[in-house]
């Protein structure tokens, strides 16, 4: 697809763009990092060095919580790829800058949490962000389709994810930071979801076979972290987030939302595309079935 045709894609969905961040605008509410961080049981890691025994946490939350910063560590490298694909002066140029801006909160909130509670090893994290940054990290959406529906789906599996590490963690502040991050993720889903589902108005074919290609091959942004496979496993055995997680509250809920069974009028190219999507799901909750036996899970 080119980038005249990403062009003329964004102009046609211009005036849904500024429906949707009006609405984000009247909906979200803007909170402070500040307010929410234990900063009274702050100790200088100078005088006292960091131990495991002082984490109060236990290891799977302190693994989810941690890989969950690592991945907003990130931002830099969301904010280049998807600012690449918006004309200068748009709506969603304007979006893209305004979604930076809340999503950097996200890891002020979490880092400060994590080492004033001491529920991380303090160097540790410093060298994880460290190696994550200068890896770099690109979904590989070249096109415009393919990023609305990557970030539809990130956001809400970063929802979920960040949710259910705080109904896990057994600490209420750790609790409210990842309830407050969760209800900001929601409301940038709600943003991109709006989005694709106005493309998929526009251009069915391009935007079913981005949603074949995105959910046939969906990665959460993290790989590059070190260690990522080990603690993607540890939060999927503790529930935070896994294959059933994804299929359950993630693939259907989008299926469902763009109305992808019902629509209607499409090439032939596209229904093929639409059964391939509809398929995708029941595969998915096969890998979900072959990891849970191998870990011993019984599913919620």
């Amino acid at each position: 697809m080119s980038r005249e045709h990403d062009l003329e894609l964004v102009a046609a969905v211009e005036p849904v763009v500024e429906r949707l961040m009006a609405e984000h605008r009247e909906r979200r509410e803007h909170w402070y990092a500040h307010d929410y961080v234990p900063w009274e049981q702050g100790r200088s890691f100078r005088e006292e060095p960091w131990e495991e025994s002082q984490a109060t946490l236990s290891p799977e939350v302190r693994t989810s919580l941690v890989l969950n910063l690592l991945t907003e560590d990130n931002l830099p490298y969301y904010h280049a790829e998807i600012a690449s694909h918006m004309p200068e002066g748009s709506a969603l140029e304007r979006w893209t800058h305004l979604w930076t801006a809340e999503e950097g909160q996200h890891s002020i909130a979490l880092r400060s949490y994590l080492l004033t509670s001491r529920n991380c090893d303090p160097r540790a994290l410093e060298n994880d962000r460290l190696h994550t940054m200068e890896a770099g990290h690109h979904t590989g959406r070249a096109d415009l389709p393919a990023l609305f529906v990557y970030t539809s789906a990130q956001e809400l599996a970063t929802r979920v994810s960040h949710r259910n590490a705080g109904k896990l963690a057994d600490d209420p502040v750790a609790y409210e930071i990842m309830a407050r991050i969760a209800s900001d993720e929601n409301h940038h889903f709600l943003f991109y979801r709006g989005v694709a589902a106005a493309l998929l108005e526009q251009e069915p074919d391009s935007m079913l076979e981005a949603i074949n290609r995105v959910f046939g091959n969906f990665t959460m942004p993290g790989t590059s972290i070190p260690g990522f496979v080990r603690r993607a496993v540890d939060m999927a055995k503790a529930g935070v987030y896994n294959l059933r997680i994804h299929h359950d509250r993630v693939l259907l809920p989008l299926i469902r939302d763009w109305g992808i069974e019902n629509l209607t009028g499409l090439t032939a190219k596209a229904r093929e595309l639409q059964e391939k999507v509809m398929e995708i799901p029941a595969t998915v909750l096969r890998k979900a079935e072959i990891f849970e036996r191998r870990m011993g899970i019984v599913p919620a």
